[in-house]
């Protein structure tokens, strides 16, 4: 016999990740790179100024692209460029996202955060104890209405959820600086971890 039971736990989030970007244009392709670069530079220098580790930055794209008129004339380039920065410290996330966006002042883009449970073993462990059980319930209920003894236990196999969480998505398009820039607020709220566990048992 073959059920399925589902175990499922919340917990408080302990990453955040930010995803940040600069666009620049400019009549030349170089000029609007070195713009990039220049922002993104002090976005990525703020961010780590602020106590986040090189190793928890990641360049995520870097897109070129031509701008056109009516006549399909090209008139100047934009430039684009990705960076996600994960924290490990909630409480001050909202001003080191703040920093990083006055940093890199009107090619700043937000493009969004994420949130996720990192250190997901306990919960992994309570949710996988609710799975099991809930199986067992079900398939000593089918065993009594079947008039069988539930037997041994001859497969386990899981299946978990716990990816990130998307917060939200904001763009900044304007370029705040730091003296009357405000901290950008985050609640990480609560997230859940799940576990679906499929058991055969015999019966008896």
């Amino acid at each position: 016999m073959v059920v399925s039971g589902e175990g499922e736990v919340s917990g408080t989030p302990d990453t955040v990740t930010a995803t940040f970007g600069v666009e620049t244009s400019a009549p030349t392709v170089g000029e609007a790179l070195d713009r990039a670069n220049t922002a993104a530079t002090r976005m990525r220098d703020a961010l780590v100024g602020a106590g986040l580790a090189k190793a928890d930055l990641q360049t995520s794209n870097v897109d070129i692209n031509a701008t056109r008129d009516d006549d399909q004339k090209i008139t100047g380039y934009t430039v684009n460029q990705g960076l996600t920065a994960k924290s490990r410290d909630l409480a001050r996330v909202g001003a080191v996202i703040s920093a990083a966006v006055a940093a890199g002042g009107d090619a700043a883009r937000l493009n969004g955060v994420a949130f996720a449970i990192e250190d997901d073993t306990a919960l992994l462990t309570e949710a996988r104890k609710k799975a099991f059980a809930e199986a067992r319930a079900k398939a000593e209920l089918y065993a009594r209405e079947a008039g069988r003894p539930l037997g041994r236990v001859v497969r386990v196999s899981e299946a978990t959820d716990g990816d990130e969480t998307p917060v939200y998505k904001q763009h900044y398009y304007s370029g705040m600086a730091a003296a009357d820039s405000a901290t950008v607020p985050i609640e990480p709220g609560r997230q859940s971890v799940s576990v679906t566990v499929t058991v055969e048992w015999t019966l008896g």
